[in-house]
């Protein structure tokens, strides 16, 4: 087990290095310079060069790619080119507003779907089973930004019962207004990530109910339910928490786009500023923070389903 865990956190820092390069050469064939975001229109030749050597985008590539790295090495994000702030206090931040965003909206998606995932599958021939089926294709299919702009106006503009939008200037010390922001915003994630992950838990329960173990456990006189509690939860449990990795990431990415309907200062508006300001710390921190964490799903999703299925842990010559 020790081995497999290193060799994953082998894979994990070699893709985040690959992501770190590919992020760094991208971001650095777009048109224009950074500097232009510290100068102003009539900006002379002179004012620009000394901004691109204060910036340090006058230097060779290979020279400002080995610096990136090395303030990487250190976990130094750099510091904004345009508020001068460092990148990393600007995401902790951020994400204290889309973390608690993406895994309130995923533990929801989780209450919703479990249950529905096993209901779909074990009453499959009822038209309710093949009701839920359907309502969980139809919700794959809704695009997460539409759904909000539909709660808005029901549960907003209609109704008047939660805000539209925005987030309390204090922050979580004013926590009634903080948690009123961030329901409709949970609700639209849940929703959409709920419809995906009751697929898998359905495909899951049925391959369960179909297994030789569970009808030798009816045949030896266990119940239908008690046999599917004892024997099937944790084999369909394998299976579903493979993809768990993928889904907590779809809901992180998820999250970020959600932040720009409703307006919650999250990664998402970071992301989008830095763009729009060519402040290249800060867009290379957002997507170097938001690989990470990424990553870091996968490699947890890896070691869960390692400690679940004990045949994982045979170890092959």
């Amino acid at each position: 087990m020790l081995g497999y865990i290193l060799r994953r956190l082998v894979i994990l820092l070699l893709s985040l290095f690959i992501a770190a390069v590919v992020l760094f050469a991208l971001l650095r064939l777009l048109p224009g310079d950074p500097a232009n975001a510290l100068v102003g229109v009539g900006a002379t030749p002179a004012q620009i060069a000394a901004a691109q050597a204060q910036l340090g985008s006058d230097q060779p590539l290979g020279a400002q790619f080995l610096g990136y790295l090395g303030d990487l090495a250190r976990f130094d994000l750099g510091q904004s080119f345009v508020s001068r702030a460092p990148v990393i206090d600007e995401i902790t931040t951020r994400l204290s507003v889309t973390l608690p965003l993406t895994f309130a909206a995923f533990g929801l998606a989780l209450v919703i779907a479990v249950p529905l995932g096993i209901l779909a599958a074990v009453k499959a021939r009822r038209w309710y089973g093949l009701a839920l089926s359907v309502v969980s294709q139809i919700g794959i299919a809704i695009p997460v930004f539409w759904l909000g702009i539909l709660l808005v106006y029901e549960f907003s503009l209609h109704l008047r019962w939660l805000p539209s939008g925005g987030f309390p200037l204090r922050g979580y010390a004013d926590p009634a207004r903080a948690v009123q922001s961030m329901i409709l915003p949970v609700i639209t994630i849940a929703i959409v990530m709920s419809a995906s992950l009751m697929r898998y838990v359905r495909a899951a329960t049925l391959e369960v109910l179909g297994s030789d173990f569970l009808r030798t456990a009816r045949a030896l006189g266990e119940s239908r339910t008690h046999a599917l509690i004892r024997h099937g939860l944790r084999n369909g449990a394998v299976t579903v928490v493979s993809v768990l990795g993928i889904e907590i990431s779809t809901t992180f990415l998820g999250a970020v786009v959600v932040e720009q309907v409703f307006s919650l200062p999250g990664m998402g508006s970071m992301l989008l500023l830095g763009i729009q300001q060519r402040d290249y710390p800060n867009v290379q921190g957002v997507l170097i923070i938001s690989t990470l964490l990424v990553l870091l799903t996968g490699f947890l999703a890896d070691i869960a389903q390692r400690l679940l299925d004990p045949r994982l842990r045979q170890e092959r010559r």
